[in-house]
């Protein structure tokens, strides 16, 4: 089937104008039913990562981080489906969710320690501050092999398809179009399937695996690899925040239910680098760049808003809340000071290890040893 074929949901086209195609007319009644400060949400959300995200991008040019993954132009993806999933499911990033991990309480702070290299995981995923997410991976896919084992968990556990709403569990899991590639993810799609474990996979297609494009790693398009397992599998524009949300919100309601997992394929762009250590120019050419923009997925929402009624204040508030954030994130990025030098000792093990216990007061005992040498 080519992409062409492959049905897609999109509700807003590229001005913002409500036009579904057929694949989205199952949803419309939940998009209905969204209540306009939530829908003001969604464009706020957007806007403030956007603008961490730039600034994290020039702090690193400045060389107060080692690298940074921008996220410039996922938005939309990101806000809709991190706002789909309740307060008891797990999400599972990969390294470029900076919009899911801030719903979800954690500090854009926290993200900028692990980039920076000032600490080993930049959270602790079991403070209910950070909403049941868990830490960044680099290892491309290794998050989806955890996603799945973790949802088998919540089966096992009974914690999902209980029939209630309120306390039944479900996992979301990020990876993008380079990771579907990997052999991780297709065994955590085995492992899902098999036992129905509640688990979103939702891919990002942002079309390029650093410098490898999208059409070169699959000659169909990548949603059809989970519906390969027999997971029930949607195409979303990735770039419409009402349908990411709308498609996400079933799809974790079916898993949850004790449908099994579920899969979305989000078709978006990545319109920075693939990180900053990474030069687009090289593989990419600008017409390119310049359509994607063109579908600018905040550029897209706001005129959506615009035409139900939004006033501009209402968008200089956003704006101005915006650039309070980045502001925010530059001031505590380089007041931060280097970590304890103990610490790599903490968290080797869950519980307390004599040989590391050992290990640290030796070092201990080292450093102290120099301690008035040359006074």
């Amino acid at each position: 089937m080519s992409t062409s074929e492959t049905p897609l949901v999109r509700v807003l086209d590229e001005t913002g104008k409500v036009a579904p195609t057929p694949a989205a007319e199952q949803y419309l009644p939940l998009i209905e039913a969204i209540p306009d400060d939530q829908l003001a949400q969604f464009y706020r959300d957007m806007v403030g990562i956007r603008a961490i995200d730039t600034q994290a991008t020039n702090l690193q040019r400045q060389g107060q981080l080692a690298l940074w993954p921008p996220s410039r132009g996922q938005e939309a993806a990101q806000v809709g489906s991190g706002r789909a999933a309740r307060a008891q499911d797990t999400i599972f990033p990969s390294y470029r969710e900076h919009a899911v991990t801030r719903i979800r309480g954690v500090d854009p702070v926290d993200i900028i320690k692990l980039m920076r290299g000032v600490s080993h995981g930049g959270w602790d995923p079991t403070d209910p501050k950070n909403g049941n997410t868990r830490l960044y991976t680099l290892v491309l896919g290794s998050q989806v092999l955890h996603a799945a084992g973790y949802a088998m968990g919540l089966t096992f556990d009974g914690r999902t398809g209980t029939g209630d709403p309120e306390r039944d569990e479900a996992v979301v899991v990020y990876y993008g179009d380079g990771a579907s590639s990997q052999g991780d993810v297709h065994e955590a799609m085995v492992f899902a399937a098999s036992y129905r474990a509640p688990t979103l996979f939702f891919l990002q297609n942002n079309h390029w695996a650093i410098s490898v494009p999208v059409t070169t790693q699959s000659r169909v398009p990548l949603v059809q690899r989970s519906a390969g397992y027999g997971i029930p599998s949607v195409r979303v524009d990735g770039n419409d925040v009402l349908a990411s949300y709308a498609v996400s919100r079933v799809a974790l309601d079916e898993a949850r239910g004790g449908g099994g997992p579920r899969a979305i394929e989000a078709v978006t762009y990545r319109l920075g680098a693939h990180t900053t250590s990474d030069d687009p120019t090289k593989y990419r050419g600008d017409d390119e760049e310049l359509a994607w923009a063109g579908r600018d997925p905040i550029v897209r929402m706001r005129a959506f808003l615009e035409n139900r009624g939004a006033e501009e204040g209402f968008f200089a508030e956003v704006d101005a809340e915006a650039v309070d954030a980045a502001e925010d994130l530059r001031a505590r990025t380089v007041q931060l000071g280097p970590p304890r030098a103990d610490l790599m000792f903490d968290h080797v093990y869950s519980e307390p290890h004599p040989l590391i216990e050992e290990q640290k007061a030796w070092r201990a005992r080292y450093e102290a040893s120099f301690e008035g040498e040359g006074q």
